[in-house]
Parts: C-alpha cells; sequence; structure tokens
C-alpha cells in the first residue's frame, strides 16, 4: 500500500496528506480500447467480460481539478453501456473530448475508468481551486461543464460541451482515485457512510431535476405523480421526493416483492403491473391504447383522478402509455430510456389533450447541490440496497444490466467495510438506521418510517454537519457479494 492510501485509510489529517506523494498508478475498474468489438453480434453482452480491474496510470492534475481518493462508488446504466460498447463505443466521445488538445488530451487513452458517481476524501488541490481544500469530505456530481461557455451560467446541463463524467470522460469514479473539476464538488452528508452518500448524487440529482426543478415537470403539493420502475435508483429517490414535496407517488413496479419495498419508501398508491396485465417486460409493438387503459383504471381506482405527472426513465417500451396515461394537460417528464431511445406514441392523445412532454438530462451543480442538501436535512433517504468490493464489480454491473436489482448497487473503492465515513452519529442516530436504509433492512415496529418521519422530529443540533467527529459502526450493514 502506498502511503498516501494509507494515510487516507488512517484518517490522516490534511498536511500529513499533503506530504504523502501521489503514487504513479491506481486500480480501477475500466474497459479496454481493444475490445470494442467484443460483443458483436452478442445477443447477451456479459459486462464481466470487459470490465477489468487493474492498475492504470496516474493523471496530471488540472488547475481546476481535484484528486479524490476515492472510498466507495456505485453502478448506473451508463456503465452497462460503457462495457457493452453499446449503444457506442465511449472510446468515441473520449478522442473528440481529446481534439481539444491541453489537458483534455489526457482523456484519450487505450482504456477509459468508468463510474458516474463517487464519495472519499480531496487529497489534491489544483491552483485554481478556491473552495475546497485537502481532507475535505466530498461526493461528486457527475455533470462536467465549461464554465467558459455563456450558457452554462444560464444552465449548465445546455452547454454544447456538456458531459457525464466517467462515461463521456476518463477517470471515473469506480476506482481508488478519481480527477474531478471542483465545479462537480458536493459537501458529503455527515450522518452517511461512504457507499450511502455514493449512491445519490447521478440518480438523486437526476430525478430532482425531473421533477422539482424548474427546468422539470415542476410538481407542487397535490401532484399525482406516476412513477416507472419505482424501485430502482431514479425511481426510488422520485418516490420520495414526490411525498416529500406534498405530492402523491404512484409507484408502478413488476413484482409483489418490489411492491411490498415500496411501502417501506412511504408510496402511497402501488401498481404491481403484472396484476393488471402489463407483463414483466413491456413490448414496444404492444397494443399502448389498451394498455394505458388498464393502468389508468387502476390509478383512478385507487385516488379517483389521472396523473398529473409522468416519470419514464424506461423508455421504448413505456413511453406510448406515459404519454396516454397522463391527463389532459399533464406532463411526461422523461429522460434515460434503459429499454431503448426510438420513442413512439400515438399523437392524438397528446396533441388534443394539451399534454407536455419535458427532457432531462442530468442535472446542473445547483441542483445537484439542492439534493445533497435534502439528504443533509433527513428529508430524503439514500436507496443503497447492496454493496460489492470493487475486485468484484463485474458482478454488481451485471445485476444492474438485467435489472434484477433495486434502489442503488454500490461498491466499496478505498473503504475496506460498509459503515464507515459517518462524521455526524448523532444526526444519524436520530434517523434511524430503518429511515437511512429502506432498501437494505427491515423496519421494526418501533422504528419511523419514511412515511411519518420528518426532518422536524430532528433537532438541528443533530443536524449539523459541524458536529464532534466519531466513527461509524461497521456491525449491522454486512457487505453483500454475488
Amino acid at each position: 500500500m502506498d502511503s498516501l492510501t494509507e494515510a487516507v485509510l488512517r484518517g490522516a489529517p490534511a498536511d500529513e496528506l499533503e506530504k504523502a506523494p501521489v503514487p504513479e498508478d491506481f486500480v480501477a475498474a475500466h474497459i479496454r480500447q481493444e475490445d470494442a468489438g467484443l460483443f458483436d453480434g452478442a445477443a447477451d453482452p456479459d459486462v464481466r467480460r470487459s470490465l477489468r480491474v487493474g492498475r492504470v496510470p496516474m493523471p496530471a492534475l488540472a488547475p481546476d481539478e481535484v484528486l479524490v481518493a476515492v472510498m466507495a462508488s456505485s453502478i448506473n446504466y451508463n456503465t452497462v453501456w460503457s462495457a457493452t460498447f453499446r449503444p457506442v463505443s465511449t472510446f468515441g466521445a473520449l478522442k473528440r473530448f481529446a481534439r481539444g488538445g491541453g489537458y483534455p488530451a489526457r482523456h484519450d487513452q487505450p482504456y477509459q475508468v468508468v463510474g458516474s458517481d463517487a464519495a472519499g476524501v480531496i487529497v489534491r488541490v489544483g491552483a485554481g481551486v478556491r473552495r475546497w481544500k485537502v481532507g475535505d469530505h466530498v461526493a461528486v456530481n457527475a455533470a462536467v461543464v465549461d464554465d467558459q461557455d455563456p450558457v452554462t451560467h444560464h444552465d449548465g446541463m445546455l452547454g454544447a460541451d456538456q458531459k457525464a463524467w466517467g462515461y463521456e470522460t476518463n477517470f471515473g469514479g469506480l476506482a481508488h482515485y478519481t480527477v474531478v473539476r471542483a465545479s462537480q464538488l458536493l459537501r458529503k452528508p455527515a450522518h452517511l457512510t461512504w457507499e450511502e452518500a455514493a449512491c445519490v448524487p447521478l440518480c438523486g440529482g437526476t430525478a430532482y431535476r425531473m421533477l422539482v426543478s424548474d427546468r422539470g415537470a415542476r410538481i407542487k403539493q397535490g401532484d399525482i405523480v406516476l412513477i416507472w420502475g419505482a424501485t430502482g435508483g431514479l425511481g426510488a429517490f422520485a418516490v420520495q421526493l414526490v411525498k416529500n414535496g406534498g405530492g402523491i407517488p404512484v409507484g408502478v413496479v413488476n413484482s409483489e416483492e418490489k411492491a411490498k419495498l415500496l411501502t417501506r419508501l412511504g408510496c402511497d398508491v402501488v401498481i404491481n403491473r403484472t396484476e393488471i396485465g402489463i407483463g414483466g417486460q413491456v413490448s414496444p409493438g404492444a397494443d399502448t391504447v389498451e394498455l394505458a387503459k388498464r393502468l389508468g383504471r387502476a390509478v383512478r381506482a385507487e385516488l379517483g383522478e389521472d396523473p398529473h405527472v409522468v416519470f419514464d426513465h424506461v423508455g421504448r417500451a413505456t413511453f406510448g402509455i406515459s404519454v396516454i396515461v397522463a391527463r389532459r394537460g399533464g406532463t411526461v417528464v422523461t429522460c434515460g430510456s434503459s429499454t431503448g431511445y426510438e420513442h413512439s406514441f400515438d399523437n392524438r392523445y397528446f396533441w388534443m389533450n394539451l399534454k407536455r412532454i419535458v427532457g432531462s438530462h442530468g442535472m446542473n451543480l445547483h441542483e445537484a447541490a439542492e439534493m445533497m442538501r435534502l439528504l443533509e436535512l433527513g428529508a430524503v433517504a439514500p436507496v443503497l440496497s447492496e454493496v460489492y468490493p470493487l475486485a468484484e464489480v463485474g458482478e454488481a454491473a451485471r445485476l444492474v444490466q438485467r435489472n434484477r436489482h433495486t434502489g442503488k448497487v454500490g461498491v466499496l473503492a478505498l473503504a475496506p467495510t460498509p459503515g464507515l465515513g459517518v462524521t455526524n452519529p448523532r444526526a444519524r442516530a436520530a434517523l434511524g438506521e430503518e429511515w437511512l436504509n429502506p432498501l437494505r433492512t427491515a423496519p421494526s415496529p418501533s422504528a419511523p418510517s419514511p412515511s411519518t418521519l420528518s426532518p422536524s422530529a430532528l433537532s438541528p443540533s443533530a443536524l449539523s454537519p459541524h458536529a464532534p467527529s466519531a466513527s461509524a459502526p461497521t456491525d449491522g450493514r454486512p457487505i453483500t457479494v454475488g
């Protein structure tokens, strides 16, 4: 073990971290350019064949960047896209980024370190970094933006050169170290473990923009919001944001087991779509009008109204249903499209009923920070379900690829065990393990549930991120492998 890594794991102070030399290479989950044709013609492109874990060279640090010792990360579907080289190989994006010259040229390598989430400790800062320092505990927002592009100052996601870190850039978060711009950094909530904090930024920020931001659906009190895939990473955050904002979440899942999980998140209405004849995998060629009518009847049977908003990240398989099931004047907000990008829908239900479709991509830094603030306040909980070691990142990604997971699948990087990283145990104790881990632990009868616990139940002193430091317990949250 190199001296910098040893100092990080020991919790050394900033001056000691600054003195320890940066290693020349580090362990990272990565794909190789030579494997780009690995899955040509394959019906099942198994990501375990392309995701490698090994040492890669340490990149140089630009003036506006920081080097983060990654304690934990998580799996997002864009890592599945990277590892399958579909719909396009991400090495093309790296080459385009590198053509700008200067520091971006570092990203054009025969390998790509993947991963678009991370939580860890800053160990180096570039000469141009002002707001962050060595030793800070941070989480990473995946949006890489050009701060010299005028439109970025209106909304970072509108910039033509905006990129997803760890997907359209190199040196992502599924590694022992990562390089990120200072404009990507977020303060890690002090009451969360490393792996809990790492599961939030990408999915949590994306859900916030889609639902809460004035650039998304702009939900309000009383809005009925239908959420596809409500126990997935995006969906589980969406349920909480709707509930926390005074709306009525309607979660759609495909099994009774997932339906039970939704009750832990405080979902008001849970629809198991297999029970209304919408199978486990909605076919893009199905009679979407009939399927939408079934779903609409199920919602009206519970609430007497159609949804104001439909939250759709599934894409091709569900989008036609979403457009129909939204009420007159309603909104469909969409991103991701994990089942395919080419959407089709019956335009009569769209134009004649005055509906809106809002495209949403990622989140700007302010939206990401607002989402993390809700975590700090205890208004929203992480949605971690399982944790894998970095050495088994292929198995973790395969779980997501096959949609066999719930919530977010975490990956430990430098953190030796789950449960570390808590520096405000008082806030954690006030919230309780059942609240913080609704998808990992069965709530006890006496524990507060997500639907009843609110920030008002917590004292300001307990929530303060400046509470005295203490080590987190490591028992009670066992690592799940395979």
